[in-house]
């Protein structure tokens, strides 16, 4: 490090968020140049007198923008090369390690034997059109029929023609945030949403604003402030279980996000991955912002997971450019597997997948409710997961770290903030990724952790 350092008396609260700033500012200015290695937390925070914790939370924000670098074992280092967003998830599962990263439903014997019974009917059924055509339209009028009426199951009553195939729910919302946020305008977000959003948006050039929240998700008052103070050209919520928190959110909540879209005229997104999977479900916002709500839904989080197959509705006034969009991102959904979706629809394969999926997840919630029953946790009766914020003195990236060492990967909570107000330290805990055992096991080790004293990793020199 050079012989710059913070300014303690420029400190303002939160003092983290001031001492971040000072950090960035160096670097900008080239005072901080890339590579140079930063002092430990303990250290700088005894040549500044501040906190530990404080050092930390300003060095995890210095992270979250890409500035700097935290290498376990190695320090904390400069880094004003763009960086890529890590994924909250492990990229492949390494060893013994309880991967508990990863959102996916729980899987068996029994999905392989389907998807592999879905493979043999397509082999003896492939309508020529599927193999053989270019034109979306003459591929898919059967199969946009066929959605309509899984779309009934999730509360969507729409015409076959405003239904768009995709390649999962990744591929839809790309084409719907294209469809309605030109380069350069702001979408508006929970303050704690999808993981992909966030590079997401920077790919597309959009700004991304995170709203505050609460337990039952976006507050309306800070939408409607964010559309009068800043022009805002669409929303995306995730109120039905599958956001990070598995909060789902009120009728009367949908209701009044709604009726603050339509006062400011912006569109809405909205992501409902797992459909017909949440029992007593509420009607989607689409349902009651039909005319701007583009809806999103797909198979793979609540059937088998290779069954990368979404539907993506679009109201009338975004039709035309979801179909555009669509065709120079994707140009159509993989007809072979639309094939097969279409047809576990129609013969009630998809639904008893989906029905088996919850009876799975009961059986995963009990064990969760066991194990973490000494710590406050959030989760929903079919959710894919568990949200457990941090008890007071965790940091998260140590928590990660300490878990990660002791064999069992979660992702970090940091991977689905969208803002820094009100922010708090949270792993996200997937409960279908892994066996029942191993599931036991890894959230015994995560119960222990936090029950524990805070450790930070050591350096090793």
């Amino acid at each position: 490090m050079t012989n710059w350092t913070p300014d303690t008396t420029l400190l303002r609260r939160p003092a983290y968020l001031s001492l971040a700033d000072q950090f960035a500012r160096a670097i900008q200015e080239g005072r901080l140049q890339n590579g140079m290695r930063l002092p430990t937390h303990r250290k700088l925070a005894d040549d500044l007198k501040l906190s530990v914790q404080t050092v930390s939370r300003a060095y995890d924000e210095l992270i979250r923008r890409g500035l700097i670098s935290g290498e376990v074992g190695r320090g904390s280092f400069v880094q004003t090369r763009p960086r890529e967003p890590e994924p909250p998830y492990l990229p492949e599962r390494l060893g013994e390690l309880i991967d508990l990263s990863i959102l996916k439903p729980v899987c068996e014997q029994y999905h392989l034997e389907k998807m592999r019974q879905g493979f043999a009917w397509l082999a003896e059924n492939l309508p020529p059109s599927s193999a053989l055509s270019f034109r979306p339209n003459m591929v898919f009028p059967r199969h946009r029929n066929v959605a309509a009426e899984w779309l009934l199951r999730c509360g969507v009553d729409v015409s076959p023609l405003n239904i768009n195939l995709t390649n999962g729910a990744t591929s839809a919302m790309t084409v719907a945030l294209m469809s309605v946020a030109p380069p350069g305008s702001t979408v508006a977000t929970e303050a704690i949403s999808h993981h992909t959003l966030v590079p997401l948006s920077t790919y597309l050039g959009i700004h991304l604003q995170g709203l505050a929240i609460d337990g039952d998700g976006m507050i309306p008052d800070a939408l409607d402030e964010a559309c009068r103070k800043g022009v805002i050209r669409a929303v995306f919520l995730q109120p039905s279980v599958i956001n990070p928190t598995a909060t789902l959110m009120s009728a009367g909540r949908r209701a009044a996000l709604a009726e603050v879209a339509r006062r400011h005229d912006i569109a809405i997104i909205e992501n409902d991955i797992l459909g017909p999977l949440v029992e007593e479900r509420l009607p989607p916002v689409a349902a009651l912002a039909p005319e701007r709500t583009l809806y999103v839904t797909s198979f793979t989080k609540i059937t088998v997971p290779g069954l990368r197959i979404g539907y993506l509705v679009a109201p009338d006034r975004y039709v035309a450019a979801v179909a555009n969009r669509h065709l120079v991102s994707n140009w159509m959904a993989t007809p072979a597997i639309a094939e097969i979706a279409t047809q576990w629809v129609s013969d009630g394969t998809a639904i008893e997948l989906v029905n088996w999926q919850r009876r799975a997840l009961a059986a995963r919630h009990a064990i969760a409710k066991e194990v973490l029953a000494s710590l406050a946790h959030h989760t929903y009766p079919q959710s894919l997961h568990v949200w457990l914020p941090l008890p007071e003195g965790h940091q998260e990236d140590a928590f990660v770290s300490q878990a990660r060492l002791r064999g069992v990967a979660i992702a970090p909570g940091a991977s689905f903030r969208t803002a820094d107000s009100g922010w708090r330290p949270a792993v996200r805990i997937s409960l279908g990724s892994t066996t029942e055992q191993e599931l036991k096991s890894g959230l015994g080790i995560v119960a222990s952790l936090a029950l524990g004293e805070p450790e930070a990793l050591l350096l090793v020199i």
